[in-house]
């Protein structure tokens, strides 16, 4: 079965430094690989090099079975939905425009458009009658984080990648989009790369998880090998957690 993306031997050097260095992996159709690590450890660098808004140094990214250096790089970009962390909207475009913004680029016509439109917003919580007319500033840091998504939604794309998308919000609000965003995973059964530094996330949307530290990539592996990895930078980094779990539960 060919991987849908495909990471071999890859690095990427900026200076004397390399911010990712020898990272192989593959993620099949339907799969969420999430990726693990400190600010600095190659998470962004990594997503950024699958859609191509970076070139690997040396080692090989391929989508669909072609590599990035194949690719036209719009073409690529236009195919893989994107979400981060602030939903990174454009402030002068209306909720309905900022989600149709690759359908128009694509040159869908205006009709199926509209329906797409409205048909993920209502897929990620939002009335479209309420809020496609709005403009990101009179939205809420929950609804711009929906409208992100929906975005990234709207053409369909079978590939998502998504950096910290739920990084900036607050414990409620972020519980909830967690939930829905699960919800909407397994109901559209999409390929998702997900970077955060959050354990819990990882294991809640993670078909596998990757640790990563120093540009390397130490371990990747289903969340029951990671739990109980004796890596020591595994253990290191799960020890938090299992501190705070063993607080609660003498509370």
């Amino acid at each position: 079965m060919t991987a849908v993306i495909s990471l071999r031997d890859v690095r990427y050097t900026v200076g004397n430094s390399d911010l990712v260095r020898n990272v192989s992996f593959d993620v099949q159709s339907g799969e969420t690989i999430v990726l693990l690590g400190r600010s600095g450890s190659g998470k962004t660098t990594t997503l950024r090099l699958i859609n191509h808004l970076l070139a690997p140094t040396s080692g090989d990214v391929s989508v669909h079975g072609k590599t990035t250096r194949e690719w036209d790089p719009i073409q690529l970009r236009r195919s893989i939905g994107y979400v981060i962390q602030e939903a990174g909207l454009f402030p002068h475009y209306t909720v309905r425009q900022n989600v149709g913004l690759v359908p128009s680029l694509e040159r869908w016509d205006r009709t199926r458009i509209d329906a797409r439109v409205e048909e993920v917003l209502a897929l990620v919580g939002l009335d479209p009658a309420r809020f496609s007319g709005r403009y990101p500033r009179e939205l809420s840091g929950g609804q711009r984080q929906r409208v992100g998504v929906a975005r990234a939604l709207c053409a369909d794309p079978p590939v998502l990648l998504l950096d910290e998308p739920f990084g900036a919000l607050d414990p409620l609000t972020r519980s909830e989009i967690q939930n829905e965003f699960r919800s909407l995973q397994q109901r559209l059964a999409k390929t998702l790369v997900f970077v955060t530094h959050d354990i819990a996330e990882a294991y809640l949307f993670g078909s596998r998880i990757g640790l990563m530290k120093n540009g390397r990539l130490l371990l990747l592996a289903t969340k029951e090998e990671f739990s109980s990895s004796q890596d020591p930078d595994v253990v290191s980094f799960l020890q938090p957690v299992r501190e705070q779990m063993a607080m609660l539960s003498r509370i």
